[in-house]
């Protein structure tokens, strides 16, 4: 059973910086890791949960347009460990940041939309909050 362990959450000021990571563990393999679809999902109180920003086995990424050129997404295979650094942040980025990975490569057309219904992996999440 793969699970998925966030850390590096925590209270920031608006216009400052964090890097979330995401450790896995219970892939049967590390090949299995490297060709995994991964993710990251955020959920405010009130809200919808929102995809965020995802990364295909080949590197390859797609990031939401609320966070495009802020936010980055990267994996260590050998690590097994995905990230998120996240710059310039703001109010609007206070979240419940959650990792979620798959055994497979990514869908079709998760360029246009990171879809929390692909996932069966899912980390229990890490609290960002943005002060102004």
């Amino acid at each position: 059973q793969v699970q998925l362990v966030e850390s590096g959450g925590g209270s920031v000021q608006a216009g400052g910086s964090l890097r979330l990571s995401c450790a896995a563990s219970g892939y049967t393999s590390g090949s299995i890791y490297v060709s995994a679809c991964l993710a990251w999902f955020r959920q405010a109180p009130g809200k919808e949960r929102e995809g965020v920003a995802l990364i295909e086995s080949d590197g390859r990424t797609s990031i939401a347009d609320s966070v495009k050129g802020r936010f980055t997404i990267s994996k260590d295979n050998a690590k097994k460990t995905l990230f998120l650094q996240m710059n310039s942040l703001n109010a609007e980025d206070t979240a419940m940041y959650y990792c979620a990975a798959h055994y497979l490569r990514c869908y079709s057309g998760y360029e246009k939309r990171i879809d929390s219904q692909y996932f069966p992996y899912w980390g229990r999440g890490t609290q960002v909050t943005v002060s102004t």
